[in-house]
């Protein structure tokens, strides 16, 4: 699942998925929401850095970053990334990707498979 072009970043109960280090979120977006199983939270990252990355692969510079964590019984996601430039609507786009049910369903039927 591991990719040596990723770093992956274990801090106590939360993943962090970059392509750079050091970690960077010029721009970040926050979302909460609730898993009815356990999942990993290493592909629920992959998964949706896919998903930022496909709304955001035109805005130049960009570089994502997803972190998955922990609140309680919810899961917490702060997905954004770095950027070189002006990010125009971008919060606007990721949020709209982290809002999407189907987009959550998905990524825990993805990340529910694995350990």
């Amino acid at each position: 699942m591991t990719s040596p072009r990723w770093h992956i970043l274990r801090d106590g109960h939360a993943v962090t998925l970059a392509r750079h280090l050091p970690v960077r979120m010029d721009l970040c977006v926050r979302a909460t929401f609730h898993a009815p199983t356990p999942v990993s939270r290493t592909a629920l990252a992959h998964q949706i850095r896919q998903d930022v990355w496909r709304a955001l692969r035109r805005l130049r510079g960009f570089s994502p970053v997803v972190r998955v964590g922990h609140t309680g019984a919810a899961i917490a996601i702060e997905a954004g990334g770095r950027c070189a430039g002006p990010a125009g609507g971008a919060a606007d786009r990721i949020a709209d990707v982290l809002d999407n049910r189907a987009n959550r369903r998905r990524w825990l039927a993805h990340a529910g498979r694995r350990p």
